[in-house]
């Protein structure tokens, strides 16, 4: 640009030099002419142009001679005469020019223009520019060559990698051009004109310049959009004119730096085909440019207006392109901030964290934490924008076509989404993220259901708003295929065809639709047919919620010896065995289970009660991790006097009874469905569940110990000692009761009804939790979801759970004290077998050992009797009431706590839920004292339901 301005400078220059010459030479010219006309009038030669001189030279001196008689005078004048010619001009008929062009024309009006108002100067104007000539000739000239070069190479492949020109004001003078002031009002159009042809384009004019702040070589000056100035002298209409059409050429110049920033590799797929439409249509504006330079010099009726008119249609467009650039660079931050994501300035912790596990590279277009405006966030401007221009039917229809083309790159990701459950998104723009730090190894320690929540996740702000009614069907359709997939049943190389391309197909929803059903389709019939989903969940019944238990009564009987050591004695290996050795056993019900290698025992060496408190009163099930692992959640619960009751089970104390937990080990992808987030809620249920069948078996075996033991069999000549004995069974009934009543309530009246429930569900038929039972209508799975199936098994456990009263801190408060009560008076009783005999002044006589000793001969089997009998202790009178006293306060604290237990149930199946109103009567008869018929009979044991 800079060469064509300064070629175009210096043929100006030389018309000024040759039009001052004329002016100059002109007088000479009409004055030698006149002095000429004299001499020939006169008839003498005129003098020599060597010997004229200017008019006051001096004169030499006369001399004076004498011949014959004679005097001569001779005598010598020198003159400078100045002579003036005047060259009068004349336009040419149009007949005569019309061999010649427009454009040569033009160029002739031009030039006589110039020559016109430089004659109308006056002669002391030429002979000073002819004088400055002179001068500026002694004056060495500063040599002008710009040079041009090649710049670095950027990530986008398209950019000008030409050098940029230098400015037209560091030009030389001798390349300047004339003022405007000296030419005519034509002339000065013509001008403008040819200036607005190199400005449209982007480059500077002789008269039309940037201004002195824009710098070409700031990129942020660039993207702003060059500001152009008009040098003084033009007329004011055409200044008007030409300042209104110059804002065509600052959007040509902002929309130029956009697309070359836009393309760099770290602004995503979706931007770089907005670019790519956007150059497409700068393609057409330069051609349009091109079309409008032909018709400046071939149409001599091709004036400013008329230019005006041509680009109007044009600029419109260009300033839609200009103010939507605009926009992507504020939310980008290259040009200002926006207000509206000031309240995304935090980085995003878990992409940054993400990228530096994966070992990416942090350059500045990569930082995840970055603001950069790029994929769903682009398409979302784009539909805004779309829809607050739905009156402009020329903005509409560009920005119609710029959807189309960008939307393009984002539905192949879509497509490669929905149909083969893969992301390809190597610019983090798609709406779905993947974390792939979270591997599906890491199932087996995964409590949280990191792999299913965390490893697939929408961008909340990326999504376009095309997917925003269908963001969750879309997520869902990929990660369906996804386990598909990893399972072998998704071919990935099978290419997807007549799918839509672009956001504006018909067809769009539809393909969402199409591909979310048969993903769902697909990953049900891979989990209830190919894995046998039913099956597992009929085992995990069988081990976890002790259905037809016969191998747990028979493996709790073979590990009593290390089940009542501590839980860091317990030798859990040893444990092991036994149990596969007791499901391996030929009678018992699990040794036709095919998962029972699954199986594993474990020890938890945090109490059940105190666990459940920590769950409650800190974060709730969903957001806690497993105890034994130590996770994060459990690690910062800080105990608190309401989990810390007095009564509750001392964690030092804990034994294996009460540590014993079951843990099954589940293959992908029913790992999914059957998680470590419902492994641990089984296993919740399950310590409940045992430290009832536990508490069932400590007293069970009190009352055998009464039934067998002389010293309780016996009937004393106390009376008062007798209605001891009473007192101590009819308490000891009422908490069997209680414990045998509320385990029926849980198995019978609770797990069962909903596990039909969710069978029910499972198979496809919507039976409620009293339906009993379901007609096996529908195909598997019915039309319900993954996710549908998912949800219902973890609501099956929390209803469970829920129900059991493990969710409420106040009745498991209530319900930790009972259970401790009910815990210490079973061992009370069975040592007081020892004891009670110093109460019985007839078991301390010699003849009532005698006695006894005989009525004992056919019973050997237990040995307090024995001992007893061998050495009877001696009578102590003081031991009677210290019973009577320790009796009644096990009675006054078992009814205290059973009695509020009461209050709160019939408060909360009032409030919550209206099951616990069944519990409430079935725990009356334990409340009023009377031993009565136990509706499961006393020797319900381990069995099922």
């Amino acid at each position: 640009m800079s060469s064509a301005a300064g070629s175009r400078n210096a043929t100006h220059t030389e018309r000024r030099t040759t039009s001052s010459r004329d002016t100059t030479t002109g007088p000479s010219r009409s004055r030698t002419s006149y002095a000429q006309s004299t001499h020939r009038d006169s008839g003498k030669p005129h003098p020599p142009p060597s010997s004229i001189n200017n008019d006051h030279a001096d004169r030499p001196s006369s001399g004076h001679g004498r011949t014959n008689g004679h005097v001569t005078e001779k005598r010598t004048e020198k003159q400078h005469v100045t002579s003036r010619e005047q060259i009068s001009v004349r336009t040419k008929s149009p007949v005569k020019e019309s061999g010649i062009s427009p454009g040569q024309r033009r160029e002739k009006q031009v030039e006589r223009g110039k020559m016109g108002s430089r004659a109308g100067a006056g002669s002391a104007a030429g002979v000073r520019k002819e004088r400055e000539k002179e001068r500026g000739k002694d004056t060495p000239e500063v040599p002008w060559n710009p040079q041009v070069s090649l710049v670095a190479h950027t990530t986008a492949p398209l950019a000008c990698r030409v050098s940029i020109p230098p400015l037209a004001s560091q030009a030389p003078p001798n390349l300047q051009p004339p003022p405007l002031t000296q030419l005519s009002l034509q002339a000065q159009e013509a001008a403008i004109l040819n200036d607005l042809l190199f400005v449209y384009m982007g480059f500077e004019g002789q008269y039309i310049r940037f201004v002195d702040a824009y710098n070409p070589a700031e990129e942020k000056d660039r993207l702003a959009g060059p500001a152009f100035r008009i040098l003084p002298g033009l007329d004011p209409s055409l200044r008007d004119l030409t300042t209104t059409m110059l804002k065509m050429a600052t959007h040509y110049g902002a929309v130029e730096a956009f697309v070359e920033v836009q393309s760099r590799e770290e602004f995503g797929a979706v931007n770089h085909a907005l670019c790519a439409a956007i150059r497409k249509l700068l393609k057409d504006y330069l051609i349009l440019i091109a079309q409008l330079e032909h018709q400046f010099l071939t149409n001599s009726t091709f004036t400013l207006h008329v230019l005006h008119l041509h680009t109007m249609p044009t600029s419109h467009i260009l300033f839609q392109l200009y103010a939507l650039a605009h926009e992507i660079l504020r939310k980008n931050s290259m040009i200002e901030d926006d207000p509206e994501d000031e309240a995304d300035d935090l980085d995003d912790v878990e992409n940054l964290i993400e990228a530096l596990r994966e070992g990416g590279d942090l350059a500045p277009g990569n930082i995840p934490g970055k603001r950069i405006c790029k994929g769903g966030r682009v398409l979302g401007l784009l539909t805004r924008r779309l829809a607050s221009m739905s009156g402009d039917p020329a903005a509409r229809t560009l920005l119609t076509k710029l959807l189309r083309e960008a939307s393009r790159p984002y539905m192949t990701m879509l497509n490669e989404w929905l149909h083969h459950g893969g992301i390809r998104d190597p610019h983090a723009e798609f709406l779905v993220k993947e974390q792939k730090s979270i591997r599906r190894e890491k199932l087996k320690e995964d409590y949280i259901d990191e792999y299913w929540e965390k490893r697939y996740t929408v961008r909340e702000n990326d999504v376009p708003p095309q997917l925003e009614g269908v963001r969750g069907k879309v997520l869902l359709a990929g990660k369906y295929l996804n386990v598909v997939r990893e399972c072998g049943g998704v071919d990935i190389s099978k290419e997807v065809k007549d799918v839509p391309k672009t956001f504006d197909d018909p067809r769009f929803l539809d393909n969402v639709n199409a591909a979310y059903a048969y993903a769902n389709r697909s990953l049900l019939n891979l989990l209830l047919t190919t894995h046998v989903l039913p099956a597992r969940l009929r085992s995990l019944k069988h081990y976890f919620f002790l259905d037809r238990s016969d191998f747990f009564s028979y493996f709790l009987e073979l590990g009593t010896s290390e089940l009542k050591k501590p839980v860091k004695a317990v030798n859990i290996g040893k444990l092991q065995s036994l149990l596969d050795l007791v499901l391996r056993q030929p009678g018992s019900v699990a040794a036709s289970d095919p998962f029972k290698e699954d199986v594993k025992v474990q020890m938890n060496e945090v109490g059940l009660t105190k666990w459940l408190m920590r769950v409650v009163n800190v974060s709730g099930i969903d957001q806690d991790a497993n105890p034994t692992t130590g996770g994060p959640d459990m690690t910062t619960v800080q105990p608190t006097p309401a989990t810390q009751p007095s009564s509750v089970e001392d964690e030092k104390n804990i034994v294996g009874f009460t540590a014993l937990e079951l843990d099954y080990s589940v293959p992908f992808p029913l790992s999914l469905v059957i998680s470590r987030k419902t492994v641990l809620r089984y296993q919740l249920l399950f310590r409940y569940l045992l430290s009832l069948r536990h508490l069932e078996t400590l007293l069970v075996g009190s009352w055998t110990e009464h039934s067998k033991a002389a010293s309780w069999r016996h009937k004393s000549s106390n009376k008062e000692l007798e209605m001891w004995k009473r007192r101590a069974w009819t308490l000891r009934a009422r908490m069997l009761v209680f414990v045998q009543q509320l385990l029926y309530f849980c198995t019978a009246e609770v797990i069962e009804p909903n596990w039909r429930g969710l069978m029910a569900r499972l198979e496809g038929s919507d039976v409620g939790r009293d339906g009993g039972g379901h007609d096996g209508g529908g195909g598997p799975g019915g039309s319900r979801t993954v996710d549908e199936l998912m949800q219902d098994h973890v609501d099956f456990l929390d209803t469970c759970l829920k129900e059991c009263m493990l969710t409420n801190s106040k009745l498991l408060r209530i319900h930790a004290k009972i259970m401790t009560t009910c815990t210490m008076f079973a061992a009370y009783t069975t040592y007081l077998s020892k004891t009670i005999i110093s109460a019985d002044p007839d078991l301390c006589s010699p003849s009532a050992s005698k006695s006894k000793t005989s009525s004992n001969k056919p019973s050997s089997t237990t040995g307090p009797s024995s001992t007893d009998s061998a050495s009877p202790p001696p009578y102590d009178p003081t031991r009677l009431p210290k019973l009577l006293d320790t009796l009644a306060k096990y009675e006054e604290n078992f009814s205290r706590h059973l009695r509020i237990l009461l209050d709160a149930l019939n408060y909360y199946a009032a409030t919550e839920t209206v099951v616990l109103l069944g519990l409430c009567a079935r725990l009356s008869t334990a409340s009023e004292g009377g031993g009565g018929a136990l509706p499961l009979g006393m020797g319900m044991g381990m069995g099922g339901f």
